[in-house]
């Protein structure tokens, strides 16, 4: 074929497409202008706001296709702007488009046309239903949507009553309707960025995304606002007009602020013009210039407000007031400061740390001066320098299986709980202790190392015991001549186990006074001590266990301790003269030890049935008896040497050099010894209709465990009998816990308090001995049903999931320490009433080695913490202990709480104890406002 002719073809092949093509873009502007039927369609209906097609394309526009995220596919680019169709005035001040919609058939076509649609065509689908009907009127461009009719586009969920929608001007209305009583329902609420609008009417612009809204009631945090008029910007600010703040959540608040301009800016701030406090309704004299309310989430620096308060020894006070620290996710730093009138102050820094599934802690450091009485009069007047130091490490065990490291340090000066704590706990408690540990065991491997620090003070003697560096390293039970795999019957001496247990102690004891000065050092005690146990354990006839074992043990000591008596020397603790005299003795000293023994244990049932008739069914006695004997030679009688410490009497004692070491000291003389114990446990049966067995019967634990321990040594030459030891623990039904244990001696004692050696029941008595320290403990813990049980059991529940995370933690902390300083702010109103009590009582008679008498101590105590509820909304609450042997009530906090829905008074009384208190205290419930309260404060130091 001729190149012309071929040219000639191609071109009219080129010609043809470009016809066709026109035609198919011409087409539906020439349908478009032959008009629109109005229809209706039939309820329920939902769907897609239809694309508008009206807009001419001027020429063909190649761009790359847009990517429908809807369905996955390409879909049309977008049209050049129309201005043919200028937009109608937008009368609800809103601004107005002409909005282009996009059909979902339109969504779904995979077929791309490369023409450049409208710059004010919608970026997203809208979608719509209503539950009624859906009415469109096509010319004019509206639509209505009837019964609870709801409108998506993008982040904005619209729900109301009645819609309709103007496509040329962009804006939708939201209105309620009258059911058959009159009443309004189906009020508009617009959900938007987290953001939550309860209105009357609201008109909004699809396109610039615009509100305005009346009469709406909007949440943010823990605050609510009430605003006649708001206007909502595109970046989702809020501008209100004629507003309330609150924290109350009635539709009628008990309380507001109320301020003529208002603006919102989200997960920011509140923030006001001039405002006035109304409560109940009424306005109140009380006028601030201006509000800032934060909203933020997350972490935030900024000043803590303090607390004004007025005390009687301080004056009138600033408290914990402060500035708050954001430095990251990982730490952050709280700093307080209060001041007072008089003179009086403190400083506490508070930095945290936090490394998710690793670690986390708090430190706290408080310095104080505390001023009271009048510096004209000294003898009543009192000033004092306090510290406290508290430091919390946890460490999760998913970080590093097989290595742990947590603290728990509290040290402070001996009056700092004293002039500067309130709560009823730490009042009461005048030990604290510290401890810091660090253990690893190797997986797979029988080793494990731990290293420690321990630290406890008793405020009330002064004393500190301080333990650094401690370390143990064990080796759990080894069986050499086992074999990985056993074939057959085991042989006995498979069963033949061998462990090791090494222990370093470095600790020190003395007064608070003395801390770092030389005396301190010098009573500085360093001990390590070895201990091999090798055991055997094998079944010997029927329902017998035989368990032979040899012990070997090694103690180390820097430092002997020798005791002298002094008949010279004035004894102002006894009123006479004649003293015993300590000398620490620096060096390397060694003892030894080797044990053997030899124990049959077995277990004996026992049943008392009842008959059928009776709600006791049965009794069941398990006892559990165990003999022994051990053989032990003397291998350090040359460290114990005989101690005078009476001058009328040549009365003597047996000490050692090594008593009052920190790892013990070793026993002397030659010991062979018949060992006996006997441990006993009671259950009982009885007839239950709540239990869903057949049988219907529950049990009942009426003894965990009572029993007795002894020894007697056939080689001793006096003494042989050991004292005996009682123990008893039980649990009765589930609500009385009881403990006790004592301890008997047997033998009898002169007037001066020595031991004799001849047994109490050769004198005449029915007694197994003198009771030489006892002690008892019972508690209860009884509360009324909860009102809201499932709700509080759904939290708790929630509360354990979240219980591993760091943040909960540190939250659960410092909750319970707001706890307990105002026990009256955190009552809980849905338990009617609630109790816990506990009584206790301990008894100890010994001899004193430095004065040589008998020393006897007894203390005997009840506590009680509880609350009731006068009514629904009274409670009433109290905190206290009786000292038996004073005869008097110890430290008592007494509390009223009063719920004001979203307020809450307290009045808390401290009415005995060196620290008397009493204060009126009413404060929002609301955390936001937490610091916004009412308080009146007396405070009494002295004598009761």
């Amino acid at each position: 074929m001729h190149a012309r002719y071929k040219n000639n073809y191609k071109k009219f092949f080129r010609s043809l497409y470009l016809l066709i093509a026109g035609i198919i873009l011409v087409f539906p502007f020439i349908m478009d202008t032959m008009g629109h039927p109005v229809f209706h369609r039939s309820p329920p209906v939902s769907g897609y706001f239809a694309a508008d097609t009206t807009k001419p394309v001027r020429k063909p526009v190649k761009a790359k296709p847009i990517k429908d995220t809807l369905h996955g596919k390409d879909t049309l680019p977008p049209l050049p702007k129309d201005t043919a169709h200028p937009a109608p005035n937008d009368t609800a001040g809103i601004d107005s488009i002409p909005a282009g919609f996009i059909t979902e058939d339109s969504l779904k076509n995979k077929d791309t046309i490369h023409v450049k649609l409208s710059k004010d065509s919608l970026d997203a689908p809208v979608a719509y239903k209503a539950r009624d009907s859906i009415v469109l009127i096509v010319p004019d461009k509206k639509f209505f949507l009837y019964g609870n009719a709801n409108t998506k586009y993008k982040d904005v969920d619209l729900t109301a009553e009645k819609m309709d929608y103007a496509q040329g001007t962009g804006i939708m209305h939201a209105m309620p309707s009258k059911d058959t009583a009159g009443k309004l329902v189906g009020r508009p609420v617009m959900v938007n960025a987290g953001q939550t609008f309860n209105s009357d009417t609201l008109l909004y612009n699809i396109s610039s995304q615009k509100a305005l809204i009346f009469n709406t009631r909007s949440q943010y945090g823990e605050g609510f606002i009430q605003s006649y008029e708001t206007k909502k910007a595109p970046d989702n600010t809020i501008f209100g007009f004629k507003n309330g703040y609150t924290t109350c959540n009635l539709d009628t608040p008990h309380f507001a602020f109320r301020a003529r301009k208002i603006k919102v800016i989200p997960n920011k701030l509140v923030i006001s013009g001039p405002a006035n406090l109304e409560i109940m309704g009424i306005p109140t004299p009380i006028y601030i210039p201006f509000a800032i309310f934060p909203l933020s989430q997350g972490q935030r620096s900024g000043l803590l407000p303090p607390q004004y308060t007025t005390t009687q020894q301080k004056g009138l006070g600033l408290e914990n007031g402060g500035y708050y620290i954001g430095l990251g996710d990982n730490f952050d730093l709280t700093l307080r400061a209060s001041i007072f009138s008089y003179g009086s102050w403190a400083i506490t820094a508070s930095p945290t740390y936090r490394k998710r599934y690793h670690y986390s802690g708090g430190l706290n450091l408080s310095f104080s001066n505390t001023r009271y009485g009048d510096p004209q009069v000294k003898q009543d007047f009192t000033s004092t320098h306090d510290f406290h130091v508290t430091w919390n490490h946890t460490m999760d065990s998913k970080a590093h299986p097989g290595t742990n490291f947590g603290a728990s340090v509290n040290f402070a000066s001996s009056t700092y709980n004293l002039y500067n704590v309130t709560d009823y706990n730490t009042r009461v408690n005048n030990n604290i202790g510290s401890s810091i540990n660090f253990s690893k065991s190797w997986q797979g491997k029988p080793f494990n190392l731990s290293l420690g620090l321990n630290h406890s003070q008793n405020l009330q003697t002064h004393d500190v015991t301080i333990s650094f560096p401690n370390a143990a390293f064990t080796v759990n039970t080894i069986y050499p001549f086992q074999p990985k795999e056993v074939v057959g019957t085991p042989k006995w001496y498979y069963k033949i186990g061998v462990g090791y247990s090494g222990n370093l102690q470095n600790s020190v004891a003395f007064k608070d006074s003395l801390f770092g000065k030389q005396p301190m050092w010098d009573a500085l005690q360093t001990g390590f001590q070895h201990q091999v146990p090798i055991s055997l354990s094998v079944p010997v006839m029927k329902g017998f266990t035989l368990s032979p074992g040899i012990s070997y043990s090694e103690r180390w000591y820097t430092k002997e301790i020798v005791r002298t008596w002094n008949p010279n020397e004035y004894n102002h603790g006894r009123g006479y003269r004649g003293k015993v005299d300590t000398l620490y003795k620096d060096g390397f000293f060694s003892s030894r030890d080797i044990s053997t023994s030899l124990s049959l244990t077995t277990a004996m049932y026992g049943m008392y049935v009842f008959n059928k008739n009776s709600k006791i069914r049965a009794i069941r006695h398990v006892i559990r008896p165990t003999i022994g004997i051990s053989y032990r030679p003397d291998l350090n009688g040359k460290y114990f040497y005989n101690l005078r410490y009476d001058t009328a009497s040549a009365a003597v004692q047996r000490v050692s050099y090594f008593d009052g070491s920190n790892i013990g000291a070793p026993s002397s003389g030659t010991s062979g010894s018949i060992n006996f114990g006997i441990d006993n446990n009671l259950e009982m049966k009885v007839f239950s209709k709540k239990d869903t067995s057949a049988n219907h019967e529950k049990k009942i634990k009426l003894l965990d465990g009572f029993g007795i321990n002894g020894s007697y040594n056939l080689l001793a030459d006096s003494f042989k009998l050991s004292t005996f030891s009682l123990y008893a623990r039980t649990n009765l039904f589930d609500k009385l816990n009881i403990t006790a244990s004592g301890t008997l001696d047997p033998y009898t004692y002169d007037r001066r308090g020595t031991r004799v050696d001849r047994y109490v029941w050769q004198d005449g008595k029915i007694s197994l001995g003198h009771l030489t320290n006892a002690s008892i403990a019972m508690s209860t813990s009884l509360q009324s049903q909860s009102k809201n049980a499932k709700a509080k059991d759904k939290e708790l529940q929630d509360l354990a999931e979240q219980q591993n995370t760091d943040a909960a933690m540190l939250a659960q902390q410092r909750q319970a320490q707001m706890i307990r300083t105002n026990p009256g702010e955190y009552v809980d109103f849905d338990i009617p009433w609630k109790v816990d009590l506990s009584y206790s009582l301990s008894y100890s008679k010994a001899i004193n080695i430095d004065s040589g008498r008998s020393v006897t101590t007894f203390n005997q105590g009840f506590t009680v913490n509880g609350d009731f509820s006068l009514t629904p909304k009274w409670k009433l609450g109290a905190q206290s202990t009786f000292d038996f042997v004073k005869m008097q009530i110890g430290y008592s906090n007494l509390y009223i709480s009063r719920d004001l829905h979203c307020w809450q008074m307290s009045i808390n009384v401290i009415p005995y104890g060196f620290y008397r208190s009493f204060s009126v205290t009413i404060n929002p419930k609301a955390g936001i406002l937490r610091d916004l309260r009412v308080n009146r404060t007396r405070q009494f130091y002295g004598d009761q």
